[in-house]
């Protein structure tokens, strides 16, 4: 792997500056931007038919909680790593949080499980089974007890429910009781905890889902209560959707809680951020950074991976994945906001899509590099991790 030339940083950040204007604030907003990592992307997993190794795989949640570690150490991005209940099992949660303090991090949102047990086949919260929903409930509202044990402020939900046959299940009777449910664990929840909705089109149910799309997650938001807030995976939509729509549209609404970063080709690949169409990852920060600028918008946003890392190696592909994040959020900074509103207001369809392409195809390496060099890490994480030694360390610690 070909490292950054340091030399040639400089000359390449006058040429962006001659282009752009003052990087000043660039780089002081992307110093800021962080970005959580899941702890179950350090673990060996699969598909459906096969769970694939990697010599070096975390194995408990202390090894994912320095996997994460390492992955903030050179990248300066990632100071909170995710819990998922399905998989992070300690005694003590508070315990855990000051062993993820030791290691430079912090333990992000709290994510329950809700559908990894055979009292789920059918659903949690939307269970025909009533001791189904309240065992659905007891396990919420733990799981807001973990939240605060571990020092966390979000607890992220996820339902699988939903049906695969017509007349399996009766919409309006499942929607009242997802409804409720939510409601009792929302007035559980303290004062200054978010909850997020995250939605998904289909899987594990294939004929209907019981929170199928953004606009159900936000109707349910808008019942609960302000400190609800939709949760957008990228790889929950039909093919062709215009997501960075969506995007501006729940920011407008003062609902947009956070991400879930990945890509896809076809379904919900959980590819590595940016690898499929990075285009749409720019679109989609070219309206945050937009939403940052306007005083009246809210956009107090969360953004977290969520992949399946199952043939890259898993600390790498953290690694460039904040990376291309870092890319996208930067080229979105370069846009001429107020060209960009002249063309618009002037009709000038051709004048405001090439503002957007300038950014877009800017070579903002050299300003990553830089912000990174000025924050004291090495220019190219990627590189600098490579050279470390850690997996080496690590696949012979955990044989």
């Amino acid at each position: 792997m070909k490292r950054i030339d340091t030399n040639s940083i400089a000359r390449s950040m006058e040429e962006l500056e001659t282009r752009f204007g003052d990087l000043g604030p660039v780089k002081e907003r992307v110093k800021a931007h962080e970005i959580e990592t899941p702890s179950w992307g350090y673990s060996d997993s699969g598909t459906r038919f096969a769970t694939f190794t990697q010599p070096g795989a975390a194995r408990t949640l202390l090894e994912k909680i320095d996997d994460a570690a390492v992955v903030h150490k050179f990248t300066g991005a990632a100071p909170s790593v995710a819990l998922h209940l399905a998989w992070d099992h300690v005694d003590d949660y508070g315990e855990l949080a000051a062993y993820a303090k030791e290691q430079g991090v912090r333990v992000g949102a709290i994510n329950p499980d809700l559908f990894s047990e055979q009292d789920y086949k059918l659903g949690s919260l939307t269970n025909e089974s009533e001791s189904i929903r309240k065992k659905t409930l007891d396990h919420l509202l733990w799981s807001i007890e973990v939240a605060q044990a571990a020092g966390s402020t979000v607890v992220s939900l996820w339902f699988g429910d939903g049906t695969n046959f017509p007349g399996q299940g009766d919409f309006r009777r499942r929607k009242k009781w997802m409804q409720e449910g939510l409601r009792t664990v929302y007035e559980a929840m303290p004062d200054d905890m978010r909850m997020l909705l995250e939605y998904k089109l289909f899987e594990p149910a294939f004929y209907h889902t019981d929170m199928a799309d953004w606009g159900m997650a936000y109707v349910f938001c808008l019942h609960l209560g302000d400190r609800a807030f939709v949760l957008m995976d990228l790889g929950h939509h039909a093919l062709g959707t215009n997501i960075e729509h969506i995007v501006a549209f729940l920011i407008a609404e003062g609902r947009l809680g956070g991400f879930h970063l990945n890509a896809k080709k076809y379904a919900d690949d959980d590819l590595t951020v940016g690898s499929i169409n990075p285009y749409e990852l720019f679109l989609i920060y070219n309206e945050i950074a937009a939403a940052e600028e306007d005083p009246n918008a809210r956009a107090d946003i969360g953004f977290m991976l969520d992949q399946s890392h199952n043939l890259k190696p898993k600390i790498e592909a953290m690694i460039q994945s904040i990376m291309a994040c870092q890319a996208a959020y930067a080229r979105a900074l370069l846009v001429d906001r107020k060209a960009l509103a002249a063309a618009q207001h002037e009709g000038d369809i051709i004048r405001a899509e090439n503002l957007l392409l300038d950014a877009y195809q800017a070579d903002v390496r050299p300003l990553l590099a830089q912000i990174r060099i000025e924050s004291g890490l090495d220019p190219d994480p990627l590189a600098a991790f490579r050279a470390s030694g850690y997996m080496k360390k690590v696949r012979k610690a955990r044989t």
